[in-house]
């Protein structure tokens, strides 16, 4: 599944007064009517305990110089050290991002050994211009 190309976003929510965040390429738009995504998340990870706890999530769509903060969110330690953020729609939506949609959960269904969370948009903003981040055979990618 390496060579399916897929954009990167870092997807968070909150725990308490305490931001969350991870790097997923598993995020897609599921439905237009009414505007739902979908994000899959390792039932492992914290982050997939937060989003059920707190029942909202959003998604950070990154552009293609913004690997830094891809890294940053797959790495141990302070995800948000050093991030402009702000949190008035009840997650933490990232300054950087090219897009962002905050979501409530709408559903929690098994796959595997994740979680697919499917949200119901409730805010969408197009921050910036710009292409987005693509991650490819183990690497982030521009489009051509």
């Amino acid at each position: 599944m390496s060579r399916l190309p897929s954009g990167v976003s870092v997807v968070t929510t909150q725990a308490g007064d305490t931001p969350i965040g991870m790097t997923a390429s598993s995020v897609t738009a599921l439905s237009l009517d009414p505007i739902q995504l979908l994000v899959c998340v390792g039932n492992h990870l914290f982050t997939r305990r937060a989003i059920s706890a707190h029942g909202r999530f959003g998604i950070n769509v990154l552009g293609e110089d913004s690997h830094h903060l891809a890294r940053q969110f797959a790495a141990a330690g302070d995800r948000f050290a050093g991030v402009a953020f702000d949190s008035e729609h009840g997650v933490p939506v990232l300054d950087e991002a090219i897009a962002t949609v905050v979501c409530d959960v709408a559903g929690e269904l098994p796959g595997g050994d994740h979680t697919i969370f499917v949200g119901s948009a409730v805010h969408f903003d197009h921050k910036a211009d710009g292409r987005p981040l693509i991650h490819c055979c183990g690497e982030f990618r521009r489009i051509a």
